[in-house]
């Protein structure tokens, strides 16, 4: 296991969450869902785009923010384009969490004002540019904080 936690934050489109179920499941990251979820879990999308992972995946539903933040062990690192620290930039740890926002309008300011946000990073993109897709988003974080863990638990 990568002692990682993904956590998005009331998620509207299917694919974009069975495509994290897959990476939770590939990476042995925890996957957590804070509700309303825009969906459900019978949608087709979720399926196709989550395969046969949710088995092997470690998921985890909220009904809030505080209930699911009460949950993860250690640091919150919360994703948004208003940051001004690269996430590369961050020396994560066992227990961390990656916290992202909703597709349409990312984090909403009480979330990312919590006390247990422990800070604010981005995603370097090219200027003009509104934000990657979710589940990208998701990948890129996941994989440079298990890489600096030493991909733990990967082959």
């Amino acid at each position: 296991m990568s002692d990682l936690h993904v956590v998005f934050d009331n998620p509207v489109i299917p694919s974009n969450t069975g495509n994290a179920i897959r990476l939770s499941a590939c990476t042995g990251s925890s996957l957590h869902l804070i509700e309303p979820l825009g969906f459900n879990f019978e949608d087709k999308n979720l399926k196709r785009a989550g395969l046969d992972y949710h088995d092997l995946a470690d998921l985890r539903i909220h009904p809030d923010v505080d209930a699911c933040f009460e949950q993860l062990p250690g640091r919150i690192f919360a994703f948004t384009t208003r940051a001004d620290t690269w996430f590369t930039d961050v020396e994560f740890r066992p227990g961390d969490a990656l916290l992202f926002g909703t597709e349409p309008t990312g984090l909403p300011a009480e979330h990312l004002a919590h006390p247990r946000v422990t800070q604010e990073v981005r995603i370097p993109m090219v200027p003009a540019r509104r934000s990657l897709n979710l589940a990208n988003s998701a990948a890129i974080a996941v994989f440079e904080a298990w890489r600096q863990l030493g991909f733990t638990g990967g082959v």
